[in-house]
Parts: structure tokens; sequence; C-alpha cells
């Protein structure tokens, strides 16, 4: 079995294309807009998880211990 990784700073279309288990994983954490048809072709194309989770004053940690839980691997780059 490979490994489900999050890569943080990849947008979240790059993230669903790569991987469509993650929109309802997003969708759980608040991002319920990102289910809207059309949202992940528009909005998902420039927007990563942090920027979404700022958008939307949600506590990124917990969206990333969320991801953890179901088995992902959460990356990030620090800068």
């Amino acid at each position: 079995m490979a490994d489900k990784t999050l890569d943080l700073n990849r947008t979240v279309h790059e993230l669903c294309t790569a991987d469509p288990g993650i929109l309802p994983l997003l969708a759980a954490a608040g991002f319920t807009e990102i289910t809207r048809p059309g949202m992940l072709a528009t909005a998902g194309r420039f927007m990563t998880i942090p920027k979404g989770a700022a958008l939307k004053k949600l506590d990124l940690e917990m969206i990333k211990r969320m991801f953890e839980k179901q088995g992902y691997i959460v990356k990030e780059e620090t800068k």
C-alpha cells in the first residue's frame, strides 16, 4: 500500500485530482463549498489548504490532525 501524502504546498485541485478521497475530507473539515459544481476547477486551481483555512478562519492544525487520522502524511515546506 502506497503512503497517502497531503502536500500543503499543492493546490486543492492538484490534491483532489491526484487523490479523489481528499475531497470529502476537505468538505468534512469545513470546506463545504469545494463540493459545489465548478468550485474545484476554479477556486481550487489557486487555493491551497492553508490559504483556504486562513480565509475561512479554520484551524489548520485540526485539519492536519484529521488527515493524519485518515492515514495521510502531511507534508509542508517551512519558510
